[in-house]
């Protein structure tokens, strides 16, 4: 069943991302990973490490940097994952965990921890460990984690930005190389995984971030307060001794 929804997810993410080389974006996408970006240990553990730089106007850059779009990062990367197959595979929310299912709760493919965020002036990232899943031998339970990290790179020109983003999994230990062997994961969802995910990279040269569901880092509505402050203003108004 995995490996059928990471084919269609690949079909999916391929055709997105042929539509979106065709329109043009306010930012650019680069995929920058390394030829070996994914990795198997002699104990069956995998990382696997996707980059792209990503180069955009100044303004968009201040907009973006900060830890409520962190947060909405994250969404994004969830949403992706839930168009680009169609919808079979969603992200169900519980207060101390995130199931990445297959239709429904029954069918948890990976089940990872709550997120995990770290923010410093010129990096973000934020890490769900994983916890179990179909996609998950059972040796492996308990292991790993699933990171999205963003780093501000020096050397912008022009009044542009440069900003490095990372997907990583790491210690990761795949059902489907304990069930088969190491050479038909890395043909299969190892290659799709990658093919996936660099569509999600690519796509963030829209600059469309989802809003998070959980609103961690949720800013304000600055709107919202002002005509809070003149409705209260007005009432002090209508009530004061004339």
């Amino acid at each position: 069943m995995g490996v059928f929804v990471a084919f269609l997810a690949a079909l999916s993410a391929f055709a997105a991302s042929r539509r979106r080389r065709r329109r043009p974006t306010p930012a650019q996408a680069v995929i920058v990973s390394l030829p070996k970006s994914t990795v198997v240990a002699r104990d069956g553990a995998v990382r696997s490490v996707q980059l792209a730089e990503l180069t955009l106007a100044e303004e968009d850059w201040r907009r973006m940097w900060n830890a409520t779009n962190l947060e909405n990062l994250a969404r994004t990367y969830w949403r992706f994952l839930s168009r680009v197959t169609l919808g079979l595979i969603r992200v169900i929310y519980g207060e101390n965990e995130r199931r990445v299912v297959f239709l429904a709760r029954p069918f948890t493919l990976l089940r990872f921890e709550a997120p995990e965020y770290e923010l410093e002036s010129d990096h973000g990232s934020v890490r769900w460990r994983i916890r179990d899943g179909l996609l998950v031998a059972r040796a492996g339970r308990g292991c790993g984690y699933l990171a999205l990290a963003v780093t501000h790179l020096q050397g912008g020109e022009n009044g542009r930005e440069r900003l490095l983003i990372e997907v990583e999994v790491a210690n990761f230990y795949p059902a489907i190389a304990a069930g088969f062997s190491v050479p038909v994961y890395e043909v299969t969802q190892s290659a799709i995984h990658v093919l996936v995910t660099h569509a999600f990279l690519r796509s963030l040269a829209r600059l469309n971030l989802a809003t998070s569901k959980v609103g961690r880092f949720a800013t304000p509505d600055v709107r919202a307060a002002g005509r809070a402050a003149i409705e209260r203003a007005r009432q002090i108004r209508d009530h004061a001794p004339r």
